[in-house]
């Protein structure tokens, strides 16, 4: 079973995964609670996740839900003489429906969802850091659970003025890139099997005949 994640095993699978992407470079990932979006120093970087999933828990009522619209904010920066590196975090809160209390709860993630976070993360910042292609992003809108509609007056990004409860442009591209490219599969594949059917059901009548021939031919010659 997966269990969550804490603060700690966030930067765990951060830097095992930065050792094997940039081995050379030294980075380090903070968290930042009070991070703003677009506020960026000189250097700085931006990648904002702004469709992961995760299960919020009220520390009042205790009432859990989940959102497939949790907002994760990075600031990125590289320093290239140095070969060090920065990543501040941050994961926005929400408040419970339930009970309408003020506190802002967080969000716990499974393991696999950091995986793909984080692996997201890296993109970018190979992309905006490094120049290099990235490829392609790891987690599609295809596959995030139907939250239903997402309540905007419980959740922090929204407060703040992060529009993101409908799928960003690059990842509604690459959904479309993977949806075309399952589809050509999906025709070749019919194309393949529909010759392959021809090709058996002919060497299945030319037995046939021969069989037939053969028969009518033994015949033939006993009369």
């Amino acid at each position: 079973m997966s269990t969550s994640l804490t603060t700690c095993e966030w930067k765990k699978v951060f830097y095992e995964k930065m050792e094997v992407a940039k081995p050379a470079d030294s980075w380090e990932l903070i968290i930042d609670p009070n991070l703003k979006p677009n506020e960026l120093g000189p250097g700085w970087k931006q990648y904002l996740e702004q469709h992961a999933s995760g299960r919020f828990h009220c520390s009042w009522c205790w009432h859990t839900w989940q959102s497939a619209n949790v907002v994760i904010l990075f600031h990125m920066h590289l320093d290239r003489a140095q070969r060090v590196g920065s990543v501040r975090m941050r994961v926005f809160k929400q408040l419970c429906y339930q009970c309408g209390t003020s506190r802002l709860d967080e969000s716990s993630m499974l393991e696999e969802n950091i995986e793909g976070l984080v692996d997201n993360l890296i993109t970018s910042l190979r992309e905006q850091c490094y120049d290099e292609d990235g490829g392609q992003y790891r987690i599609h809108v295809a596959s995030r659970p139907d939250s239903g509609l997402h309540r905007s007056e419980f959740c922090e990004a929204c407060q703040e003025g992060i529009v993101h409860w409908k799928p960003s442009e690059k990842l509604l591209e690459e959904d479309a890139s993977y949806t075309d490219a399952s589809k050509r599969k999906a025709q070749g594949s019919f194309v393949y099997n529909f010759f392959s059917f021809r090709w058996c059901l002919f060497w299945g009548v030319l037995c046939l005949v021969i069989v037939y021939l053969q028969f009518f031919r033994g015949r033939s010659s006993f009369l």
